[in-house]
């Protein structure tokens, strides 16, 4: 899945909307949750990626508080003309850093939505999305809000992120959606029961967020709670440490097995696999693994060109079925929690 050049091939995003490279940029990890960033080799990154055809750049106000956003917005300005712009709302943080609430009102809409673009230095964010359903607004009057901000022209396209295939449907009614971004990978793969028959029905790109297990499916740490200082998040995750941490290690022989014929990394295989099994479903996905550096983005980016065979599928094929531990501590803003 790439041209002559070497970069990624390009897909729509949505029906109508702009190509994208066929491959996205996660960039959260730039400000948080992963531990301490070298700025300046997160922005050498960030060129790296466009030079390689990576066109979409996801972001959020969540993303160290709308920090994520002010540090993205000297390359937004560097590049707007050839970049597709994602960005959420939905995740409401205050001064106590264990919180996290959900809010979908519209005053809150309107307020996220001019907050990113002043963070981001733009007119326009070319995708929005709301980050996280909150069951007790209705879902038409969210939609309808963001609907609002398409017709002003400050937002050109709308996402939703862990819906159920029910509520793609709903919000779609209201207005067209271009994404749902959640997270499916080799250890994930919950988004295949409701979401994704929805997606392929409604013509709506999936952007799986957290393809590589968010760094678990690289083998690169075998027990977060040991192998990872204290300020990353994945120490707190419970498929990630402990006995449920020994239990998915093991899964990965497969991957390293596949990875090892191919002359690839297990990042790769885990990559190659979304693809295609997003083409077992006939469905267009631009999944966004995050990074901050260099040669793991062009190890990413290679992964468009690795095809893995039928027998290979079939070997990985087993593995979201054995996996130990929830996705999440608090799985309740999830859409597997309202399927």
């Amino acid at each position: 899945m790439s041209d002559s050049t070497g970069k990624t091939a390009t897909v729509r995003l949505g029906s109508d909307g702009p190509p994208v490279g066929v491959q996205g940029l996660g960039c959260m990890g730039i400000s948080e949750f992963y531990g301490d960033t070298d700025e300046a080799a997160a922005r050498d990154t960030l060129e790296a990626a466009l030079e390689a055809g990576v066109t979409l750049f996801d972001t959020a106000d969540v993303y160290g508080r709308g920090a994520n956003e002010t540090f993205l917005a000297p390359f937004v300005g560097a590049h707007r003309e050839e970049i597709t712009l994602a960005t959420k709302f939905g995740i409401e943080r205050t001064d106590d850093p264990l919180y996290r609430g959900v809010r979908n009102d519209p005053a809150y809409i309107r307020q996220a939505v001019e907050d990113s673009l002043r963070r981001l230095g733009t007119e326009v964010i070319d995708l929005y999305y709301m980050h996280r359903r909150d069951p007790l607004v209705p879902l038409a009057e969210s939609v309808g809000a963001m609907a609002e901000l398409v017709r002003e022209g400050k937002v050109k396209q709308l996402g939703l992120s862990e819906v159920t295939g029910a509520e793609l449907r709903e919000a779609h009614a209201v207005h067209p959606i271009a994404a749902l971004q959640s997270e499916w990978s080799l250890f994930s793969r919950d988004v295949e029961r409701s979401a994704v028959p929805a997606a392929v029905e409604l013509g709506v790109t999936f952007v799986p967020y957290s393809p590589l297990g968010r760094g678990f499916l690289t083998g690169s740490f075998a027990d977060a709670s040991k192998d990872l200082t204290a300020d990353d998040f994945r120490a707190r995750q419970p498929r990630f440490t402990g006995e449920n941490a020994r239990t998915n290690a093991a899964l990965l022989e497969p991957v390293h097995k596949i990875a090892a014929a191919h002359g690839a990394t297990a990042a790769q295989v885990a990559l190659a696999w979304v693809q295609q099994r997003a083409g077992v479903h006939g469905l267009t996905v631009v999944p966004i693994p995050g990074t901050r550096r260099r040669g793991r983005l062009l190890e990413n980016v290679a992964a468009t060109r690795l095809v893995l065979t039928e027998q290979e599928l079939a070997l990985l094929e087993p593995i979201a079925g054995q996996v130990a531990g929830d996705r999440y501590p608090d799985m309740s803003s999830t859409a597997t929690a309202r399927e």
